[in-house]
């Protein structure tokens, strides 16, 4: 096993996902990321500070800069 200090992020939560299921079981895993993935997250108040010095324009220009794939 990679030691944790070296792992990825990717590898880090793969590594506690497995550790939860392990010592939780498949529902106390469940309970656990559900009251603790979002808490104390306010998107809306997070994105006025993120977005208060932008203006419509520039948030639209950097908008058109972003190029989603396709689905195919």
């Amino acid at each position: 096993m990679t030691p944790v200090e070296e792992m990825t992020d990717e590898q880090f939560e793969q590594f506690t996902l497995s550790v939860l299921a392990k010592e939780l079981g498949p529902l106390g895993m469940a309970r656990y990321l559900r009251t603790h993935s979002s808490a104390g997250v306010d998107y809306t108040r997070d994105r006025h500070k993120w977005l208060a010095h932008l203006t419509m324009d520039e948030i639209l220009e950097q908008a058109v800069k972003v190029q989603i794939p396709s689905a195919k």
